[in-house]
């Protein structure tokens, strides 16, 4: 029996992830996500909470694209502290408010820089009213496996 799943080659990383992008559905690459990650069950697995685009001060822009690369980099941070990396995220939950396919072009080339060398992790973008903080557009939380 023929196999169902095409697998992508995962980036050079501290995991086993694997990316696969099944036969029957459509690919999701320009759209800055894999459908499916798969992490090894010995992995030590790292959540890191929704991060937002505020830097260190507290200060939040008002500009979309500005918060989302702060968000990504607030992401790497907290991500570094557990010894982690972006190769080592498998899920990504995206809330957006008031999401437009504007928006979308925007996160899928923020997408594409955080993720140049290879498939991006899963992701789910989930368009919201509001988040946690007057003026906040976008949150990225985060979930990572280490070997």
């Amino acid at each position: 029996m023929p196999s169902i799943v095409a697998q992508l080659p995962a980036p050079a990383s501290t995991t086993a992830l694997t990316h696969i992008n099944p036969r029957g559905l459509y690919d999701p690459a320009p759209n800055g996500y894999t459908h499916v990650v798969s992490a090894p069950a010995q992995g030590r697995v790292v959540y890191a909470s929704g991060q937002g685009g505020e830097d260190a001060s507290g200060a939040l822009p008002t500009d979309f694209a500005q918060q989302l690369d702060q968000a990504l980099a607030n992401m790497r941070t907290a991500l570094a502290a557990a010894g982690a990396g972006v190769n080592d995220v498998a899920r990504l939950t995206l809330l957006v408010v008031d999401h437009t396919e504007a928006r979308l072009a925007l996160w899928t080339a923020a997408a594409e820089r955080t993720w140049p060398d290879g498939p991006a992790p899963a992701c789910t973008l989930i368009p919201v009213p509001r988040l946690a903080l007057d003026g906040m557009l976008v949150e990225v939380q985060a979930t990572a496996v280490v070997v």
